[in-house]
This record gives C-alpha cells, structure tokens and sequence, in this order.
C-alpha cells in the first residue's frame, strides 16, 4: 500500500507570510530528496498561487489562505484555497500576460509560471465564493536528452 504524507497551514493573507509558506512546502517536500531546480519550481508555484490569492482574491484584505499538501509515492500535491472574490473567466485568468490590476504593474504571468513550473495544474473558481488551485508535481522525473 503506498504511503502518503499531509500538511495543512492556514495563514493570514499578509504578503510577509508568503515567504515562510514557500520554505514550509519546500521543507515538506524534501522527504522525496528533490533536486534544487525542484525545490524552487516548486516554492515558485506556491508563491505566484499565495500572491495572486492576497493581491487578486482578497485585493489585499486580510483574510485565512489555507494550503494543503500531499505526498503520495514521488508527487507532491499541492493545493492553494481562498474564499475570495473569485474569478469570472478562469480560462481568461490563465491566459499569459492577462492581468485585472495593470495599475499594480503585475505581469499577467502567474498562472503561466504555475503551468511552466508544475506538472499540472487545476483551477476552480466561483465568484463570490473564492479560488482552489490544485497543482502537483512529480520529483525525480530528471529525464534529460544529455544523459
């Protein structure tokens, strides 16, 4: 039977607590002896997905981000849930460059880092209600054309 692993935090959605959200998972996951480019595509997911929750989904009220992590066999699951604004259009949401706050100067590339860092990624939104971001990653998947 394989064993699985779990870890939930809930935090305050205050940009200072994005940083030790990051470490946290990043600390978690190394029980599957990951690489470093692992590690920080990882933290790098979970910061875009924690900003856009504090930034977009709270439009930075202080209100709880509850992040839920699973290990089972070599993937990490990782799932970022506000109970936000939500989103009207996900499928625009995650269109690269696409962003609701220009005036911010925010890149639009969130959800393209996300994608580009992650092996997958799922999001659900309802508006009023908030967002879910489900996103998982296998370690040790080092397959390189040069080895």
């Amino acid at each position: 039977m394989e064993q699985k692993n779990e870890m939930t935090i809930v935090f305050d959605s205050r940009s200072c607590n994005e940083g030790f959200v990051r470490v946290a998972v990043a600390a978690f996951c190394t029980q599957l002896n990951p690489t470093l480019e692992e590690v920080a595509d990882i933290k790098t997911a979970v910061s875009e997905a924690i900003t856009n929750s504090i930034i977009h989904g709270y439009e930075s009220q202080v209100k709880k981000i509850r992040i839920d992590c699973c290990i089972r066999g070599r993937t990490i699951y990782v799932t970022v849930k506000d109970e936000g604004k939500g989103i009207a259009d996900v499928k625009k949401a995650m269109e690269p460059m696409f962003t609701t706050c220009p005036e911010l100067e925010r890149s639009g590339m969130g959800f393209a880092f996300m994608e580009a860092f992650m092996d997958k990624i799922q999001v659900e939104s309802q508006v009023g209600k908030g967002t879910v971001v489900y996103m998982e990653k296998t370690i040790g998947n080092h397959g390189s054309a040069f080895a």
